[in-house]
């Protein structure tokens, strides 16, 4: 029975300044456990103006009021326990009240799997109503089973101190083991926490073999991050190639913000091939998916027809839904002042249109 995916840690995000006209800049992405430091170490890069804000660990973010499951879900693997199909199917047909009562029963049984999904069940309120201190009891009881998403569950609610106090120690020795036993979200999580070098010592290395871990499982926010590494030379050799390899992987899977550095990897041709008709393309995507650097860029390759048509409507469009989101850009807000009246009111409508149909 496979659990669904608990909420992560934290996320990196994408910050840079504007493009310049014939080519796109990247976002700066330099970890700021890197750039924060007293002193670099020597696999720390060097500080950047207008880097990016870093991740640091903290908690999950409370759940909800009421939590729906992820949009899509892991099918659960063969097993010859057909109740324990049963219990993840209700859960993912999102008949809480049953998948609890099933879980329950298979709890009681011994099943490490169904103690896991009470926790879940309790900790997102699914079903049955909130309680973090029976969640946590459910989660340790599966961890003490050897079930390594219970591990990493009963890590969120100790680092967070919910269903008890705070336990950032015991986080971090159910981070690791959870780790050792295959679990990519604890491998991605314990990354951070040695990037950020507060609740562990700094160690840009070992984070960097823990995003490998749990980027080889396939884990998108981890190839995501990993891929800054290997652009900026964190804790690995410098490796544009590999960093576009690992940004197009976490791209396929959807992950926003491997999509806007891959796009601008391809409008550049920075470690592949220049491809600026499909690097525009994956620009409109995150731009539908919500991204304002993404429609910054899109702005940028629109206004300005560089590798598409350009299309100074559409361009303004994205331009004004950027700055609602805090990407501004002085340039083209002069350009937009010099845009014939009649264009500049069908770029306000198209964006007014976009932002209220959001």
């Amino acid at each position: 029975m496979k659990l669904p995916c608990i909420t992560m840690l934290a996320t990196l995000l994408l910050t840079g300044p504007a493009a310049a006209q014939l080519q796109i800049a990247p976002p700066a992405t330099i970890p700021s456990a890197v750039r924060e430091k007293q002193k670099p170490k020597p696999d720390a890069v060097p500080k950047k103006k207008e880097a990016a804000p870093a991740p640091k660990p903290s908690p999950s973010p409370k759940p909800s009021p009421s939590p729906k499951p992820a949009a899509t879900v892991i099918p659960a693997p063969s097993t010859d326990n057909s109740n324990a199909d049963l219990v993840f199917g209700a859960y993912q047909r999102g008949q809480y009240k049953t998948a609890f009562d099933l879980a329950t029963a298979r709890a009681q049984a011994g099943d490490p799997k169904a103690m896991t999904m009470l926790g879940e069940l309790y900790s997102n309120a699914m079903g049955i109503r909130r309680d973090y201190a029976k969640a946590a009891e459910w989660y340790k009881r599966a961890a003490d089973a050897g079930d390594r998403e219970a591990m990493f569950a009963l890590a969120m609610l100790r680092i967070s101190g919910r269903g008890g106090s705070v336990d950032k120690s015991e986080a971090v020795k159910l981070m690791a083991s959870a780790a050792k036993l295959g679990e990519p979200k604890a491998a991605y999580n314990l990354a951070l926490l040695y990037l950020d070098g507060q609740t562990l010592p700094q160690d840009v290395r070992r984070s960097a073999e823990l995003l490998r871990q749990a980027a080889d499982a396939g884990l998108p926010e981890a190839q995501y991050a990993l891929a800054t590494f290997y652009k900026e030379g964190t804790g690995v050799p410098k490796d544009p190639e590999r960093a576009v390899r690992l940004l197009q992987a976490a791209s396929l899977a959807d992950n926003v913000d491997a999509e806007v550095e891959y796009a601008i990897a391809m409008f550049n041709g920075t470690g592949t091939p220049k491809n600026q008709p499909a690097a525009v393309a994956l620009l409109r995507k995150a731009s539908r998916q919500g991204s304002a650097i993404a429609q910054n860029r899109l702005a940028w390759v629109l206004i300005n027809g560089v590798g598409v048509p350009a299309d100074k409507v559409e361009g303004f469009k994205w331009h004004l839904v950027a700055k609602t989101s805090g990407k501004g850009d002085p340039e083209l807000d002069k350009q937009l002042a010099d845009l014939p009246a009649e264009d500049r009111t069908k770029a306000e409508a198209a964006a007014k249109k976009w932002l209220g149909s959001k």
